[in-house]
């Protein structure tokens, strides 16, 4: 695989990181605003090329839990990035009793769908980096329990809670990304055991 790939797919991993914890830590002064809702919209659609880039660096040591891993994750991904983009962009706008109203029928159950599947995307491919040892100990550790948590509890009113999740998770991709990059520059990328950056409605 070129080392192109690699580095496109960390490039967009630090930029998806960046876009969940700078707002994130913005909004622990200033509240949520508009303006910190469109970066947390978008961060889930630079993760896609971070995963897949992940997944193709891996594959051969990672075997076939990293490949139901990254399915499972892809499309979790998928369906909690669509969830997020519509929170930030479209209810963020809405006042609570039309948000109440809004989320009737089988809107719930299909976002607490969306955030399983996500959640256990996560933790069979963070398990799959864990078991390969490619990439770095900690941030595959943190994948594979920091962002199942975090699937779920991102939904939670702001707190201290919600907003360190938030950077945590930015640091976890920024970390694996960083590690990406040395592969695709010829370092192994285990050399990636320090965080290179600072992780909500994502």
């Amino acid at each position: 695989m070129s080392s192109s790939t690699f580095r496109a797919g960390a490039l967009c991993g630090l930029l998806s990181g960046l876009l969940i914890s700078l707002p994130a830590l913005v909004e622990a002064f200033t509240g949520e605003t508009s303006a910190t809702s469109v970066p947390f919209a978008l961060s889930p659609a630079f993760a896609l090329p971070l995963l897949a880039a992940l997944h193709l660096r891996q594959a051969p040591a990672a075997g076939r839990l990293g490949e139901i891993g990254h399915a499972v994750n892809l499309v979790g991904l998928g369906l909690f990035g669509g969830a997020a983009f519509a929170a930030n962009l479209v209810l963020f706008y809405f006042d609570d009793a039309l948000i109440e109203e809004t989320l009737t029928g089988p809107t719930i159950p299909a976002l607490i769908g969306s955030a399983t599947v996500f959640a256990v995307g996560c933790a069979l491919f963070g398990a799959a980096m864990v078991r390969a040892r490619i990439l770095p100990r900690v941030p595959s550790w943190g994948y594979a329990t920091v962002l199942p948590l975090f699937a779920f509890l991102t939904s939670l009113p702001d707190s201290l809670l919600t907003i360190a999740l938030h950077v945590l998770v930015g640091v976890i991709l920024m970390w694996l990304s960083a590690a990406l990059w040395r592969t695709a520059t010829g370092e192994p990328a285990k050399a990636a055991e320090s965080p290179v950056g600072s992780g909500r409605h994502a």
